[in-house]
């Protein structure tokens, strides 16, 4: 505003006998400030606002502050929202009298204003007075979850409160048309964005988002489970890529004491498997016979004596193929060290922080399939020339909180990753370092401080004939290899034994293949990198390593550092022929939105929509469209998949690795898009927005 305005308006406040019966005069008797933006009302409002705190006489008080307080609330409710705070202020609301305050808001409800109502009681901090099932549910019948959030987003008792009215809607026996009957002429109303499934994400969102407890909400939790449940059987007899023992372990801490959820289980068990599975199962948890199938009520479960001899007699031979089929760690067992102490981790240390080495590093947590939060690192593995440290982290952290140390092992791993003379490896290290933020709160920066990190992820689409359809054909197997696998198998000969990777990492002990696993994991990552120094040119990559990982542009996330030329010792100590590969702070190489091109599911057509908008090349599944159609499109087309939950699991199966990502639910579509475009770096322009058909 031009001073000479802002010089005229003060004038005419000074020139009033009373300059706040003067702005309610001039605001009824104009509509110039009805409409969104910074009009000349808004803009006389907030310079008396200011006029008013150096002049501190000029507020009214008693009978005529409250005359001028009714005439106020009369214009509330027409007010755009940047009104809404100066007019509150000038007239003193929040000294009106409540209950006056709750019926105009009352009456604004009543209207069919439910947005205006929500948002007036928010300003005025009505919410505790007020029924939050009342002012919540048609909002939500008008999809506008953001201002429900709002609503209840400083009070925790209305959080907890909501968060169980939310939960009682998705009981299977619930019936949602009892909600929605009373508002079946509402303005505005999407009824295809009110189901179980909305409301289900919607909860878990808001659980996130509030932090409460997951116990408030047992139906949806319950479902979330049933959903577990129906993927672990998927990945086991289906897909057949869980061990029994790994299956065993997921289904026992996700059915826990549910007996809705073991009845499910005995459902299921009687669908895939047979009547002694179920039956066995059903004996573990002590079944009483009327929950159980008739087939089962009446039959004793036999003993499986001969079944754990024949699955004794298949690992023997499974043992034997893994050595003949799967990379294999070239270094003895004894070589392998499980750390659980403090003690136990200086001879890791004092090997790993040395100038010139070069360190694998990968990290292993419990599968998470879809529960609230973020996972939390339960293994680190670090490996160097013929050794691995596996670091038990949970039980080290704990160690160090009990004796007051606990900032001792997060500035060890500090120093790791920070250290320019060392040589770090990994496969995704972006995901790696926020899971162990997220896990140890003084590492939250560790990302930011890194140097010399070479992430091998931005190396698997550069390299000659790397692709699943390739290692599908040449092994002859159902499952196609990826990600890391698929590079050790080009690189290195043979893929890795993935069968361990959904295991649980929380467990102790660990069993032997799990360690075996994790060392696997990490070791390989020296081997590759020292084959790939030696001789870049016989895998496609130019005899200038540097030059092939940054000049040509990959939409894969984990680059966020360049990569730099730098003479190092290979793992082996000798020198690489090749030039090593060094992070640098410089961005990765940006992609626009029109060379980006993404298939959404069905739990993300917001997100689908707002990158539309950004001019992102956008195919979003129907409601009724099954999951792994995403995966046809996004092979079909080379489109990335945006997923979210437990279809991530699946569908990151069928496509190649960085293909597809999986989008935090807890957030709103803007937020949802921001991170895609973070992560993939995707850079916006002005010209980009609305360059798409909408």
């Amino acid at each position: 505003v031009s001073r000479q305005l802002k010089e005229e308006i003060r004038r005419g406040f000074a020139g009033l006998e009373d300059p706040l019966a003067g702005l309610l005069a001039m605001l009824e008797n104009s509509s110039d400030w009805k409409g969104k933006g910074r009009s000349l009302g808004y803009y006389i409002t907030t310079e008396l606002q200011l006029w008013i705190k150096e002049h501190p006489a000029v507020p009214q008080s008693g009978i005529q502050l409250k005359k001028l307080q009714a005439r106020v609330l009369g214009i509330l409710s027409q007010c755009p929202a940047n009104l809404l705070d100066p007019l509150i202020s000038i007239y003193q609301l929040h000294t009106a009298d409540r209950n006056y305050l709750l019926e105009h808001v009352s009456h604004l409800y009543l209207k069919g204003n439910y947005k205006e109502a929500a948002i007036l009681s928010m300003k005025l901090k009505l919410q505790p007075d007020q029924d939050v099932e009342k002012m919540c549910t048609p909002l939500l019948l008008q999809d506008k979850a953001n201002v429900v959030e709002d609503y209840v987003g400083e009070y925790p008792e209305l959080q907890s409160k909501l968060l169980q009215i939310l939960d009682t809607w998705c009981e299977p026996s619930f019936n949602i048309r009892d909600i929605t009957r009373p508002y079946q002429g509402l303005s505005r109303y999407k009824p295809e964005k009110f189901n179980r499934r909305t409301l289900s994400k919607l909860v878990f969102r808001l659980l996130d988002q509030f932090n409460v407890d997951p116990a408030l909400c047992p139906n949806v939790i319950n479902q979330r489970h049933l959903r577990t449940l129906n993927y672990l059987f998927y990945k086991r007899f289906v897909e057949k890529t869980m061990t029994e023992e790994n299956w065993a372990d997921h289904v026992q801490s996700t059915v826990g004491e549910s007996r809705c959820l073991q009845g499910h289980l005995i459902q299921l068990l009687l669908r895939h498997c047979d009547r002694h599975a179920a039956a066995r199962w059903a004996q573990r948890w002590g079944l009483p016979t009327d929950m159980l199938p008739h087939c089962l009520a009446e039959q004793p479960p036999e003993p499986h004596t001969q079944e754990r001899v024949e699955e004794a007699t298949t690992a023997d031979n499974y043992e034997d193929s893994k050595k003949k089929d799967y990379y294999q760690l070239p270094i003895p067992r004894e070589n392998i060290h499980f750390l659980q102490t403090w003690e136990e981790t200086l001879q890791c240390w004092e090997k790993v922080l040395q100038p010139g080495q070069v360190v694998g590093i990968d990290m292993e947590w419990k599968p998470s399939f879809g529960t609230v939060g973020k996972p939390r690192v339960a293994l680190l593995q670090i490996a160097v020339k013929d050794e691995v440290f596996l670091l038990d982290l949970p039980r080290l952290l704990e160690q160090a909180e009990v004796e007051g140390e606990k900032e001792k092992l997060p500035r060890f791993i500090q120093m790791l990753y920070s250290d320019p003379a060392i040589t770090k490896l990994g496969y995704g290290m972006a995901g790696d370092l926020s899971s162990l933020a997220a896990t140890c709160s003084a590492l939250k920066d560790t990302e930011k401080q890194q140097h010399s990190v070479v992430d091998l992820l931005t190396v698997d689409k550069q390299v000659d004939g790397l692709s699943p359809e390739h290692s599908h054909e040449e092994r002859g197997v159902r499952q196609p290899e990826k990600g890391l696998s698929l590079l050790v198998q080009h690189v290195l000969g043979k893929p890795l034994d993935k069968t361990e990777q959904l295991s649980n990492w929380e467990k102790r002990p660990l069993r032997e293949e799990q360690i075996l696993y994790a060392a696997s994991d990490a070791y390989c990552l020296l081997e590759i990198y020292e084959r790939l120094c030696k001789n870049p040119e016989s895998f496609g990559l130019s005899s200038d390593l540097r030059e092939s990982l940054v000049r040509k542009r990959s939409i894969k996330p984990v680059g966020k550092k360049q990569l730099n030329k730098q003479e190092a010792l290979s793992p082996s100590g000798q020198q690489c022929q090749g030039p090593r590969v060094e992070a640098s702070r410089a961005p990765a190489a940006a992609v626009s939105p029109r060379e980006f091109s993404v298939v959404c599911d069905n739990m993300l057509q917001g997100l689908g929509r707002y990158l539309r908008c950004l001019g992102v090349n956008v195919r979003m599944l129907d409601n009724e469209d099954d999951h792994r159609k995403a995966a046809e499109i996004a092979r079909q087309e080379g489109r990335v998949i945006l997923t979210s939950g437990l279809p991530y699991q699946t569908l990151q199966s069928q496509v190649g690795e960085g293909r597809c990502f999986s989008v935090n639910c807890s957030k709103k579509a803007k937020e949802q898009a921001l991170q895609v475009l973070k992560h993939f770096n995707v850079q916006v322009s002005l010209t980009d927005i609305f360059s798409r058909c909408q």
